[in-house]
């Protein structure tokens, strides 16, 4: 089966067990609505690559991983669009969940992803219990006040921030998870994928900052503008845009450098390059490929 399909089957799976019939039916809809609109899931599908290149010997475990991670990057989104925050209007080219239902409803919907999220590794590794604590010390790690998407978001209400820190907390976290979740998934070391996923999550956001002053909304489903409305911190206003998009270029060489020895390496690299070249406007992504080339040539 296609990633994409198993990835979408099992967040299915995953609101249908975790909810029933019997929930209240504003809040499901409310959860479906920010799970189930289309998206590129490449957080997901990262974790199943690396599952993948590991044997991939436990498929439902390694889709729990996958989905679960996809619920709280979902949850993630939810908080991240709420007025106290940015107030986003447009979530995936549809509106916000607090736009939708109202920000009770939001706010109940994240928090619910979150403990959904940790049900779901629970239900999945029942056969295999050796591999839950690993998925519970990544995934709990991904999304904490240390390290985590949580400290990501808190340092936005700071005075002085470090870009990097803040980049690797708010969204390099999850994609090293990620990998380690892929490969604890498939019953292999994590700490050796660990490195994949930092870099290519803070390539991510680095990508994510340049959309922002350069994307189109239409096309990214989303508002532009808003790291310098909000005033939060960015690799374009710390760096310009030429410097972000040298930093991507050094992040993406890094990341696929570090692609431990596996079958499936030459597919891990066509899929980190690929997704960093989707994620760029046009406008940048020919200096992109031009800053890769030069540094392969150098």
């Amino acid at each position: 089966m296609d990633p994409l399909q198993r990835i979408e089957q099992a967040l299915e799976a995953a609101i249908e067990k975790g909810m029933g019939d019997d929930s209240p039916p504003l809040l499901r809809q409310a959860v479906r609505h920010a799970v189930l609109t289309p998206a590129s899931r490449v957080r997901p599908r990262l974790c199943l690559a690396v599952a993948l290149a590991c044997g991939d010997d436990v498929p439902a475990v390694s889709d729990a991983a996958a989905a679960s991670l996809e619920l709280l990057h979902c949850a993630s989104l939810v908080h991240d669009d709420l007025p106290c925050f940015d107030d986003a209007a447009m979530r995936r080219g549809q509106p916000s969940v607090h736009r939708a239902y109202g920000e009770r409803l939001a706010v109940l919907a994240g928090d619910g992803l979150i403990v959904l999220a940790f049900e779901n590794l629970a239900w999945h590794t029942l056969r295999h219990p050796e591999r839950l604590a690993p998925l519970l010390m990544i995934v709990g790690r991904a999304v904490g006040l240390k390290d985590g998407i949580v400290a990501g978001q808190a340092w936005e209400c700071e005075s002085e921030v470090d870009l990097s820190e803040y980049h690797r907390q708010k969204t390099a976290a999850l994609f090293a998870a990620a990998t380690e979740a892929g490969a604890a998934a498939a019953g292999r070391n994590p700490a050796e994928w660990r490195t994949l996923g930092a870099n290519l999550g803070e390539a991510y956001q680095v990508a994510d900052d340049l959309r922002d002053v350069a994307g189109d909304a239409g096309e990214l489903g989303k508002p532009v503008g808003q790291d310098a409305a909000h005033e939060r911190p960015s690799a374009v206003a710390a760096l310009g845009v030429d410097g972000a998009v040298a930093r991507l270029a050094e992040l993406t060489r890094e990341a696929v450098g570090s692609i431990p020895t596996c079958p499936g390496a030459e597919k891990l690299q066509a899929l980190v390059l690929g997704e960093m070249q989707r994620l760029l406007p046009p406008t940048l992504a020919d200096e992109f490929r031009r800053r890769l080339s030069a540094a392969g040539d150098s």
